[in-house]
C-alpha cells in the first residue's frame, strides 16, 4: 500500500516546513509522478525521509490490521469468546500442548510470533514461555475447516510441558490398559520418531550394559565400517528400483532400509532427525542450485 503525496504532505507540512523557502530538496513518493514530488530543506532531508518512511509503514500496518480483523471476525468463537488452540512442532509434527485462545490472544500470536493463549483460570492472556523462557516461536497459524479451532505451527525453545517433558502428551492409553501398574512416560511419536527412539534405546543399552542382548542395530552402532557399507548398499538398491523400473512397493521397501540405516548413522553422530528436518525447512525458500553453490 503506497501513501499519496497529499497524505504525506499533511504529515510534514506546515508544521515542519512552514516557509516555502525551506522546500529545496525533493524526492518522489515512488510512483515517478513529478507532480507528486515532495520537497524538503537539505538540512532536514533525513528527517523528511524518516517521516515519509514512518508514514508509509503506518499505512501498511493499517492494511495488515484490517486483514487481521477480517480473519478474527471469521473465527467461530464459542459463547465465551474462546476457541481451542493447539501448538504443533513445525519440524517433527509433534503435538506440544493444547489451550484456549480468544480474539486478543490470536491477534497477539500473529503480531508477536509467539504462541499466546487465554487462561480461563486467571482470566487473562499468557504467552507460553513467559516464565520458563521456553517460548513456542510460531511460523504459521492454521484454522480448521469449521474455523472453530486453531493450530500454532512453531518451533519450541525447550520442553513444552511444565513437568519438563518435551510435550504434554506422554501417557499412552494402550500402555496403561496393558500394564496399569506401570507408570508410563512414552511420548506420542510418529513412525519416524518411534524408530529414532528405538535406536536411541539400543545405544543406551550398549553404554549401560555392554552388548549383552544381540541385535542388528547394536552391531551397526558398534561397527562404523559395517554401518557405512550398509548405507551405501541400501542407497544403491534404491537407485536400482528406478534404473530397473521396479514397482512402487519395492522402491518404498528400499527407501525404508535407507532411512533406517541412515538414522543409525545419525545416532552414532549424535544428530537428531529434527535437526535434519530443520535444515530442510530452512532450504525451502532457496533454490537447490543456490544452496549447492553456497557450500563451495
Amino acid at each position: 500500500m503506497e501513501i499519496s503525496s497529499s497524505s504525506f504532505s499533511r504529515l510534514v507540512s506546515p508544521r515542519l516546513f512552514p516557509n516555502d523557502k525551506d522546500r529545496l530538496f525533493s524526492f518522489d513518493n515512488g510512483n515517478n509522478n513529478k507532480s507528486n514530488r515532495i520537497t524538503c530543506n537539505k538540512n532536514k532531508r533525513n528527517l523528511c525521509k524518516l517521516i515519509y518512511a514512518s508514514a508509509q509503514k503506518s499505512m501498511e500496518e493499517l492494511g495488515l490490521d484490517s486483514k487481521v480483523d477480517t480473519l478474527l471476525d471469521s473465527v467461530k468463537w464459542d459463547d465465551k469468546g474462546l476457541a481451542v488452540a493447539i501448538a504443533q512442532n513445525v519440524d517433527t509434527g509433534a503435538i506440544l500442548m493444547q489451550g484456549f485462545a480468544n480474539r486478543e490472544a490470536l491477534a497477539t500470536t500473529i503480531s508477536s510470533r509467539r504462541a499466546t493463549f487465554y487462561s480461563r483460570s486467571r482470566s487473562s492472556l499468557w504467552t507460553k514461555g513467559e516464565t520458563s523462557m521456553n517460548f513456542i516461536n510460531v511460523h504459521d497459524v492454521f484454522l480448521d475447516c469449521d474455523r472453530d479451532s486453531i493450530i500454532y505451527l512453531g518451533k519450541p525453545d525447550g520442553p513444552t510441558c511444565h513437568t519438563g517433558s518435551e510435550t504434554c502428551y506422554y501417557l499412552s492409553v494402550n500402555n496403561f490398559l496393558k500394564h496399569p501398574e506401570v507408570e508410563d512416560s512414552s511420548l506420542a511419536l510418529t513412525t519416524l520418531y518411534s524408530l529414532e527412539s528405538t535406536i536411541s534405546q539400543r545405544k543406551a543399552e550398549i553404554e549401560a550394559n555392554g552388548n549383552e542382548k544381540p541385535s542388528w542395530t547394536k552391531r551397526l552402532l558398534l561397527d562404523n565400517k559395517l554401518l557405512c557399507s550398509k548405507v551405501r548398499e541400501e542407497a544403491d538398491e534404491l537407485c536400482r528400483t528406478l534404473e530397473e523400473n521396479e514397482d512402487k512397493s519395492r522402491a518404498a521397501s528400499e527407501m525404508a532400509d535407507v532411512l533406517y540405516h541412515a538414522m543409525v548413522l545419525l545416532a552414532v553422530k549424535n544428530v537428531k532427525a529434527e535437526e535434519v528436518l530443520q535444515v530442510l525447512r530452512q532450504r525451502f525458500t532457496k533454490s537447490g542450485i543456490e544452496e549447492k553453490n553456497s557450500r563451495k
